[in-house]
């Protein structure tokens, strides 16, 4: 019993900083990713405004470490201090924060990988510390919290970058020998981390997922997107069904791990709309893969790459749009109605 209470603890724990980091990096990298491209396309109608709201966005992607060690903290229910005292060693572990001559700069996002093991460090420490210092509690816990668990991470960071560089040097090196099937195989991967507890934007922007590998990932996730919305439409409302895609298709997170055999027309899905990724080309970058159609995050980021106008433009409504929806009735035809491998009834959504 004690075994089994410490097993559900520690998976509880792990998803809690999981998703954590998976909202703290939607909320600080979505604005940039939305309204960059939006921006840049105003610099010559109104610069100054433009340039203000590119620079806001810009800034608020390198708060990404504290708004993650924010929501982890938040979803072990801790109390204020204990959440303020996550995020700021977060945030000095992330490398955003870089000290020279005296200097104390912020740029960039950090390391994710990094950010993760800098919150878990933050949070065991304060599960550590608990209650011992009383009414001192105030007063200690930030300072140990910050100089410890951020100092750790902040003496691991290097290491942590060279790994998380060479996976990323793998990933794109792949992608360059064989981009069909590193289409084929980022496509599913991230399809499946958008349906389970693992941040797929983390994952991307931690290896630095740039390029047809980008685009990949971010079409892949359009297919499982629109085939869960697809297959599930007759049992779910019209808003249930739309969020699917214009929202996350991570809302049937606990349908797809209680129902493993979902991930079959899933990933055949994405599998297929990765391939296409590689075919014609299609582009991001690591701030924009694995949001998909989310936002038009993914679109956006592709047309960015693209030559401007109405072919680029027409390329990118088939591809995400005209094509999944194609799809997704398909696997809806093939899965439920042809072989009865599965149930609208297995993708209903309780709101």
């Amino acid at each position: 019993m004690t075994e089994s209470k410490e097993t559900n603890g520690l998976k509880q724990g792990t998803l809690n900083i999981l998703n954590g980091i998976g909202l703290g990096v939607i909320a600080a990298l979505v604005p940039a990713a939305i309204l960059g491209q939006l921006m840049k396309a105003l610099l010559g109608v109104a610069p100054a405004f433009a340039q203000t709201v590119i620079n806001i966005t810009t800034f608020t992607q390198s708060l990404l470490a504290a708004m993650a060690g924010f929501c982890a903290a938040y979803l072990f229910q801790m109390n204020m201090i204990q959440i303020c005292s996550v995020a700021a060693a977060a945030m000095i572990g992330s490398g955003a924060v870089t000290f020279k001559n005296g200097l104390i700069m912020v740029a960039g996002t950090g390391d994710v990988i990094n950010i993760g093991l800098t919150i878990t460090l933050a949070i065991l420490l304060i599960k550590l510390i608990g209650n011992k210092l009383g009414s001192y509690t105030t007063i200690l816990l930030p300072i140990i919290v910050l100089v410890v668990g951020g100092g750790i991470g902040l003496l691991i960071l290097p290491y942590v970058k060279t790994v998380t560089t060479f996976i990323g040097m793998i990933v794109m090196a792949f992608t360059k020998l064989q981009p069909l099937l590193m289409g084929v195989l980022i496509g599913m991967s991230f399809a499946a981390m958008i349906v389970s507890p693992i941040s797929s934007v983390g994952i991307a922007v931690a290896i630095g997922l740039t390029g047809v590998a980008s685009g990949a990932a971010n079409l892949g996730i359009t297919g499982a997107a629109y085939t869960l919305g697809i297959m599930s439409y007759s049992v779910n409302g019209m808003g249930t069904t739309l969020a699917h895609f214009i929202g996350t298709p991570k809302i049937q997170m606990a349908n797809m791990l209680e129902k493993p055999k979902l991930f079959v027309p899933v990933l055949l899905s994405s599998a297929l709309s990765g391939l296409l990724a590689a075919i014609f080309n299609l582009q991001g970058t690591p701030n924009s893969a694995g949001f998909g159609f989310s936002g038009l995050i993914g679109p956006l980021a592709a047309y960015a790459k693209m030559t401007p106008g109405w072919g680029s433009i027409i390329l990118l409504t088939v591809l995400y749009v005209v094509y999944p929806v194609a799809l997704g009735f398909f696997m809806r035809w093939l899965f439920i109605d042809r072989l009865s491998f599965a149930q609208a009834e297995d993708l209903r959504l309780e709101v």
